[in-house]
């Protein structure tokens, strides 16, 4: 076999999943020169939270994030993380700006585009598949990992081999909420290797504690690309740590090549980042970091758990928090079991503390529980509670085509919405993710332009093409 490649995550997720996304754009530039001198497959560095962190709390564009990463970057590969048909936010996007966010995001410095969609509905991912080979980057298709009646070994090779049809460069296992045991990862890859072509890329994290166990047995079991996080920013509801896989595969077959040295010498730098994360509040590493093992039960990633946590103590009602986590599995259940991910995973958990604290089953139905069972996020996995369907969404006709279908283009729209605030092409896509959120942005960043220009910004105005 190979050397095992190795995607570092802690660009993204590693500060997603253990500190609220936070990590600045100049936290980051210091270590890309070191960075780039490992040999990473590829390095987790956009997508996923990082865009609504950065215009929301961190007053950065994401796009200039982007461009200066890959300017200190040269030799690595960029990868982000898609959400298919919701692109960066929250709702499904019409296919003209989902083609012209992906022709974008390629223009100015990714490389992977990993796409996933939370029902694994592959045609929520398909126009951003389409438009990513368009731009000639590599199509990575994500499959949501869950258990459920209907997610079994059969299910995900099946959908595999839908993936490797639809076109794709590579295949990854999402283990969004580490529920992927180490031999049952070792039994599907196995099963994945003989049934496919594709690369097998495998993400997890650590929340049940069993992360590094799964991406060894991964690794034996011929998994190609796994995804690791540096030290200061791993385990726990993150990645396994970089240097430890790295250090148990030294010497062996897969051996990655990466230096230990120079890993250890990254972990020292980003360590100085995680104690200001953690002084700052954004990091707490006595929950971050602790072991739970009853997500296997109750299925809740770790983002999620935080949304529960605040929805509770928002209410004063913290005294349902187990009454919440049995709850959430049956709503799950109802609801046509979907994995639980950005998205659903809100989506259900809310209905869970809703259930619990009206005293009554579905007695409040938030609209994005109604969209779910109406079918416009796409086709429920499993046999939807028809009578609880039928109690949220009354006799509404439940949509069985591409929801995206049904959507008429929205870009010339967005454009003309925001046609004040216009600087440049990108500026268009983050309205559209974050349309309440941008504008307080926009205004931030001409304050601050209007300070460094001394009052030369009217000479060097610029307008929207018609």
């Amino acid at each position: 076999m190979s050397k095992i490649l190795i995607t570092d995550t802690i660009l993204r997720d590693g500060h997603q999943s253990q500190a609220a996304t936070r990590m600045r754009t100049d936290e980051m530039l210091p270590a890309c020169e070191r960075l780039d001198k490992v040999g990473y497959y590829s390095l987790e560095c956009w997508g996923g939270a990082t865009y609504d962190a950065c215009i929301r709390f961190l007053n950065e564009d994401p796009w200039e994030r982007l461009r200066q990463l890959k300017k200190a970057l040269p030799n690595t590969k960029l990868q982000m993380l898609l959400r298919g048909q919701n692109l960066l936010g929250y709702r499904p996007y019409s296919d003209d700006v989902v083609e012209f966010f992906v022709q974008k995001a390629c223009e100015n410095g990714i490389d992977i585009i990993r796409c996933f969609d939370a029902l694994n509905d592959l045609r929520n991912m398909q126009t951003a598949v389409k438009a990513t080979k368009k731009a000639g980057k590599l199509a990575e298709i994500a499959m949501s990992y869950t258990k459920s009646p209907v997610h079994d070994e059969d299910y995900f090779v099946r959908l595999a081999q839908e993936i490797e049809q639809m076109g794709a460069d590579i295949i990854c296992i999402k283990d969004m909420a580490n529920l992927l045991l180490p031999y049952d990862a070792y039994s599907l890859i196995k099963k994945l290797k003989q049934h496919t072509k594709l690369p097998i890329h495998i993400h997890t994290h650590n929340t049940t504690g069993t992360g590094a166990m799964v991406l060894l047995k991964s690794v034996e079991a011929g998994a190609d690309i796994i995804d690791t996080c540096l030290s200061p920013l791993a385990s726990g509801t993150s990645q396994p740590a970089t240097e430890s896989i790295v250090a148990a595969l030294a010497g062996q077959e897969r051996d990655s090549g990466l230096d230990l040295n120079l890993l250890a010498d990254l972990a020292s730098y980003f360590r100085t980042v995680a104690d200001r994360l953690t002084a700052d509040g954004f990091r707490d590493p006595g929950r971050v970091l602790a072991v739970d093992v009853k997500t296997l039960q109750y299925q809740v990633p770790g983002g999620m758990l935080s949304n529960l946590i605040g929805q509770l103590k928002a209410a004063n009602a913290m005294d349902k928090y187990y009454d919440v986590l049995a709850e959430v599995p049956r709503v799950r259940e109802d609801f046509g079991f979907p994995p639980l991910v950005t998205p659903t995973s809100q989506i259900v958990g809310t209905q869970a503390v809703m259930n619990v604290l009206y005293g009554e089953r579905y007695k409040m139905v938030p609209n994005e529980s109604k969209g779910l069972l109406r079918g416009e996020y796409g086709k429920l996995p499993g046999k939807v509670n028809e009578e609880v369907r039928r109690k949220c969404i009354g006799d509404a006709e439940v949509i069985t085509c591409r929801f995206a279908d049904t959507l008429p283009p929205e870009l010339e729209q967005l454009k003309s919405e925001m046609r004040q605030w216009y600087q440049k092409d990108e500026d268009v896509l983050t309205y559209a993710m974050f349309p309440k959120v941008a504008p307080k942005f926009f205004e931030y960043r001409q304050a601050q332009q209007m300070k460094i220009d001394s009052g030369m910004l009217n000479k060097a105005e610029k307008t929207m093409p018609v």
